[in-house]
C-alpha cells in the first residue's frame, strides 16, 4: 500500500505520471508497505499467461527474492524510476523515505533493486549512472544501505500512517535497529539469485 498522502500526478511529457506526495512526508517515513491485497505471481503462472497480460506484469510488477512477480493493486504501481530516489526499499516489505519529500514532489524508486529481467535506459538526470541492470542490487546494496542507514533511527520517532501493516515482529526488530541494538538486514536480501 501506498501512503495515504500521495496522488497520480502528471510529471512530464517524458514521463508521463507518477505518484506525487500531497502533503509533506518526512525522511524515515513508510512510504510503501506490501499488504495482503498486493497480487503475486510465479514464474510458472507469468509464463502461462496471455501475452496481454504479460505486458501488464513487465510494467508494472516489480520481483521478489522469490522470482516471483508482484502486482500492487494501487498507486503504488506508479512510482517512477530514478537515479537519484528519494524513496528506498528495505530487507523488511517496506520503503521508506531517504529524505524529506515536500508536497507536490514525486516519490521515485530506483528500480535497480527490484530484480528487473532486462537493462533499460533511465532518463538523463546528470548521474554517473544511465542504465538499470539486472544486477544492480548486488553492485550497488552497500551504497543503498547507508542510505537507509542514515535514517533507520527515524522510522519510530515520524508518524506512520502505514504502521498498521507493518507485522509486530518486524516493528519490534525496526526499533532495535533504530536503537542500535541489532544490525539491518542489507537490501541485498531482496535479490532473486536465479537457480541452475
Amino acid at each position: 500500500m501506498i501512503h495515504p498522502h500521495t496522488q497520480i500526478g502528471f510529471i512530464s511529457d517524458e514521463v508521463g505520471f507518477g505518484v506525487v506526495a500531497t502533503q509533506f512526508i518526512p525522511a524515515g517515513t513508510i512510504t510503501w508497505a506490501l499488504d495482503e491485497l498486493d497480487q503475486e505471481f510465479t514464474p510458472e503462472q507469468f509464463n502461462a499467461m496471455e501475452q496481454v497480460y504479460k505486458n501488464i506484469i513487465d510494467i508494472y510488477c516489480y520481483r521478489n527474492k522469490h522470482g516471483n512477480f508482484v502486482l500492487c493493486w494501487d498507486n503504488g504501481r506508479f512510482v517512477n524510476h530514478s537515479f537519484n530516489a528519494n524513496c528506498l526499499s528495505t530487507a523488511y516489505d517496506f520503503e521508506i523515505a531517504i529524505r524529506d519529500i515536500q508536497p507536490g514532489e514525486q516519490l521515485t524508486d530506483d528500480y535497480g533493486y527490484l530484480n528487473i529481467t532486462e537493462p533499460f535506459r533511465g532518463i538523463d538526470e546528470n548521474t554517473e549512472r544511465k542504465i538499470v541492470y539486472p544486477d544492480d542490487l548486488k553492485n550497488y546494496h552497500k551504497e543503498w544501505d547507508e542510505k537507509l542507514l542514515k535514517v533507520f533511527d527515524k522510522i519510530p520517532q515520524v508518524k506512520q500512517d502505514l504502521r498498521m501493516l507493518i507485522p509486530d515482529d518486524i516493528w519490534k526488530t525496526v526499533k532495535s535497529i533504530a536503537q542500535d541494538e541489532m544490525e539491518m538486514k542489507s537490501i541485498l536480501e531482496n535479490l532473486y539469485v536465479e537457480s541452475e
